[in-house]
């Protein structure tokens, strides 16, 4: 008598599915600045205004200068965080704190300084 009862509720439960697809000929996806917030709204605007490094992440070709001639990196803090790729085929990053006014040398030997960076926006 239960096996016929649960026989009766799961065909009497079951529901198809039925899926149609809607066409929309003349309405276009909205703009994504409308929806962004946040950094995503920031990096948007930034590159709506023409600037396409908003964040400062490019990446800086070491200067084959010594401690005379350094890579400057510019930077808007006292302190910038950067990582030497001493050799071509490394599998590791030197990283290592840069501060401002003074130049560093990195383990493979190029000389790195910070300088005052560009506003963004």
């Amino acid at each position: 008598m239960a096996g016929v009862i649960a026989r009766t509720v799961a065909l009497t439960t079951r529901r198809g599915v039925q899926v149609t697809s809607v066409r929309c000929a003349n309405k276009m996806m909205a703009d994504p600045l409308e929806h962004a917030t946040g950094l995503e709204k920031q990096e948007l605007l930034a590159h709506a205004a023409g600037n396409e490094n908003p964040f400062d992440m490019t990446v800086y070709k070491r200067m084959t200068g010594g401690k005379d001639k350094p890579t400057l990196i510019p930077s808007f803090y006292e302190r910038r965080l950067v990582g030497c790729i001493c050799e071509e085929d490394a599998t590791c990053i030197n990283w290592m704190w840069l501060e401002k006014g003074e130049a560093k040398r990195c383990e493979c030997g190029y000389w790195f300084q910070l300088t005052e960076g560009k506003p963004m926006y």
